[in-house]
């Protein structure tokens, strides 16, 4: 089976009534967690934006404490592991702000994580990569916000 493109999909969405798309809704929410993740940001969480970060940063703690911590192999297979949920999350916001507020506090965590990432060439151009990247994204923002981001990025750096 092909997939059909946004246009039709959009179109055919239009024409269904509202009975029919909650039942879409909740058929897309059984079949993949992430589709169900995306509802629930969607539904709950989006008009707080704050306490949605603050949960992220919350799961990322927890995410850190249980980085194994034996070799440098397994702690960059767990920062990964960390960063691909980070920019999960990032995607079903879609919000710069929040973006740049994740990917700083990832930085952050990461700086101070035991053993030092100074030992290790791969997590410190992750490091470098990810503090890069939120340079050139707070460039998009309000100036106000991006004093305050880039003073946050100072003490990182």
């Amino acid at each position: 089976m092909k997939a059909v493109s946004v246009k039709e999909i959009k179109t055919e969405l239009n024409e269904r009534s509202h009975a029919e798309l909650m039942e879409v809704c909740l058929l897309l929410s059984k079949f993949k967690k992430e589709n169900k993740e995306l509802l629930t940001y969607l539904l709950f969480e989006s008009e707080q934006e704050d306490k949605y970060i603050s949960d992220i940063q919350e799961e990322i703690d927890l995410m850190f404490l249980e980085i194994n911590t034996k070799t440098f192999y397994y702690i960059k297979k767990g920062v990964r592991k960390i960063l691909k949920r980070i920019k999960t999350y990032i995607r079903y916001s879609k919000k710069k702000e929040t973006e740049i507020e994740l990917i700083l506090y990832f930085c952050k965590k990461l700086k101070n994580f035991r053993p030092s990432i100074q030992k290790s060439v791969i997590l410190k151009n992750l490091y470098q990569r990810e503090l890069s990247s939120v340079q050139k994204k707070i460039k998009l923002l309000h100036d106000d916000l991006q004093y305050d981001y880039q003073l946050e990025i100072d003490a990182l750096l």
